[in-house]
């Protein structure tokens, strides 16, 4: 049985397949591959990207798919997550597709072995199906076939790393990948690990490919950084001014963040593939389910 936890549950003909998949379906949509399937969508956390993408994804392959709010669930009433998953399982859906505030939640539910599980979403930790659409953005916008062609190009992930599960998994990916990873954000900001830290982008922005911006979440730390917004756009938001001329692909996971994160005038540059993030989103999540339904 076949889960996406985290990324590394895929191995390297796997990510290929994927990618190329991705690729056909977005040059020509397929047909009804996996009609008479079944997903149940189980979002513990608000969700519009990544819920209404898998929603399309899956109806564009042909299958059906059921959305529980647990806030209308049993899980009100005391019910166990694990005897809510438990139930669902024994309706026999062809695979659960799950985001929950804990980091081990998607893990423990895919250790159980009764339906496949597709992780969303979870904690800080893994959202697996981002990184995958952000590494198939990044082929595309420099005409690459293979993934493992993005050995050697340099992205600078910017914002607030150590809260992201974006982050988390892309950091994982792109370093499997041979890619340069470089971190930018002020230091109660960064995750605790190996790769190049930098407080200033203006230190790092004349040697990168690409430019990851995150969402601020000052609300998720305890000790107040900087006093408001404005004060961290000031930095970290990614201007026109910032950008200048170079050739620098810039990404965005969303909800962005307007003139804190980017600014307008930014989102609106042909650098800018935020919204091409999410066209490739539906793509990569039509190719994960029709990978994990045929394993």
């Amino acid at each position: 049985m076949q889960h996406l936890v985290d990324t590394n549950d895929f191995n390297d003909k796997q990510l290929i397949q994927i990618m190329n998949d991705a690729r056909a379906f977005k040059i020509k949509m397929p047909s009804r591959l996996l009609q008479d399937k079944l997903f149940v969508t189980l979002f513990f956390e608000n969700s519009t990207r990544t819920r209404s993408s898998f929603e399309v994804a899956a109806k564009r392959l042909g299958a059906s798919i059921v959305h529980l709010d647990p806030s209308k669930s049993s899980t009100n009433k005391g019910e166990s997550l694990e005897d809510t998953f438990e139930n669902l399982a024994a309706m026999e859906p062809d695979g659960v597709i799950i985001r929950h505030e804990f980091n081990n939640t998607p893990k423990k539910l895919a250790k159980k072995g009764l339906t496949p599980i597709i992780n969303a979403g979870a904690g800080n930790t893994a959202h697996p199906t981002q990184a995958l659409l952000d590494c198939f953005t990044i082929m595309e916008h420099f005409n690459l076939t293979s993934p493992h062609e993005l050995k050697g190009k340099t992205i600078a992930i910017v914002g607030d790393i150590v809260s992201s599960r974006v982050a988390s998994s892309g950091i994982r990916l792109f370093t499997r990948l041979g890619l340069n990873v470089v971190l930018v954000a002020p230091q109660p900001f960064m995750p605790k690990n190996d790769l190049p830290k930098y407080e200033n982008l203006a230190d790092v922005i004349d040697n990168v490919d690409v430019i990851m911006s995150l969402r601020a979440q000052l609300e998720r730390h305890k000790a107040p950084i900087f006093e408001d917004y404005d004060e961290y756009a000031k930095e970290y938001c990614i201007t026109k001014e910032r950008m200048a001329q170079r050739d620098i692909l810039l990404l965005h996971p969303g909800p962005v963040m307007r003139n804190i994160d980017i600014s307008d005038e930014m989102l609106e540059d042909k650098r800018s593939k935020v919204l091409e993030q999410v066209k490739n989103g539906v793509y990569v999540r039509m190719a994960i389910l029709k990978l994990v339904l045929e394993s």
